[in-house]
Order: structure tokens, then C-alpha cells, then sequence
């Protein structure tokens, strides 16, 4: 069965935006090892240009282990970035499509891909919209933003999901993890 996992961090009242959070060593781990198990990782065009941040790490390492393990994982691992602005990612191992996400899950599969990661959210609303997704992990940030866009809003259908893990990082950030009702 190939799996596919969508990851996102979020602030206590919901907010997704990646300067509302500020994930600590133990969190850069956790999503360093869930990329290293992974196959590909799949962006729309918004979060993939923001994950670029992370070749400037490469360029000019951080102090800290654990972000610089994190660009190095997120570099080497295979991309795939939806949009239709983009006609070139400038990064080695990412590649663009204008397929939609099932079908470009179907060849993924088709490929061999085993494990997939979903990391955006538009993508992720697709994925439960589509009965695509296997996992959810969201990460809760002990911070309020106050103002920004939710992760879920009045446009997301009501969807049951089943509670799988819970892990608290020493920041007081919160990885909660659920499986789908979707089976393959």
C-alpha cells in the first residue's frame, strides 16, 4: 500500500502561516526523519517558493544541528511542485506538473513511489477531498497569531478522522496525528 501523509504546522487558533511558528530542534528532527522515510514530497507553488529558504541554509549552515540535517533532508528528497506560473524550480530534484493531484499520485504509484508527503494546504484540502490522504499530522504551536488564514475554514467539508499519535516537543508544540476513514 503506498502511503500518503500530509504534514503542516499550525499555531493554537489555527493559522498555517510559516512566520507564526517557530519550530524547535525537536520538531526540525521529527519532520527531518518523516522526510527521510519518505519518497516525495508535494508542494503547490506558494509553500515550494517559501521551502526555498532552506538552499540558503545549505549555502550558509545554521548553528543549530538540527535545521541544517533538516535543509540537507528536504534538499535530497524528490519534489513535486503543482502550478502553472512556474516554468522552473531552479532546484535540482524538484520537478513541475500541471497533473492533478490524484492523477499525479496514480503516477507516482505507478513509478514505485511507496511513501508521499503532502506539504501544502491546498493540497491537503484536495487530499481529504478526494479520499487521497492515509495520515494527517498536524502540528499545534503554543502561539495565538491573532490574524492570518486558517488551516481549515467554512469552505472544508466536515470529514471524521481517527486519532493514531500524539507527541509533545519540549517547546510545547504538539504533533497529533490521525489516520483517514479512507482505505485503499
Amino acid at each position: 500500500m503506498v502511503k500518503v501523509c500530509a504534514a503542516i504546522n499550525v499555531t493554537v487558533d489555527g493559522v498555517f502561516d510559516h512566520t507564526s511558528v517557530t519550530p524547535d530542534s525537536q520538531v526540525h528532527d521529527h519532520y527531518t526523519q518523516l522526510l527521510q522515510n519518505s519518497d516525495v514530497i508535494l508542494f503547490g507553488r506558494k509553500t515550494f517558493q517559501l521551502m526555498k529558504f532552506w538552499q540558503g541554509i545549505l549555502n550558509e549552515p545554521s548553528d543549530e544541528k538540527a535545521i541544517n540535517d533538516f535543509a540537507e533532508t528536504i534538499n535530497n528528497i524528490d519534489k513535486i511542485v503543482f502550478t502553472s506560473t512556474l516554468t522552473s524550480t531552479e532546484w535540482e530534484n524538484a520537478k513541475i506538473t500541471t497533473l492533478r493531484l490524484k492523477d499525479q499520485i496514480e503516477l507516482l504509484k505507478s513509478q514505485g513511489y511507496k511513501s508521499i508527503v503532502l506539504g501544502s494546504r491546498s493540497l491537503i484540502y484536495q487530499g481529504l477531498e478526494q479520499n487521497l490522504l492515509n495520515e494527517l499530522q498536524i502540528c499545534i504551536h503554543p502561539v495565538i497569531a491573532g490574524n492570518g488564514q486558517k488551516l481549515f475554514d467554512s469552505e472544508m467539508r466536515r470529514f471524521e478522522l481517527v486519532f493514531s499519535d500524539i507527541k509533545t516537543f519540549l517547546s510545547g508544540a504538539v504533533l497529533i496525528t490521525y489516520k483517514t476513514k479512507f482505505k485503499e
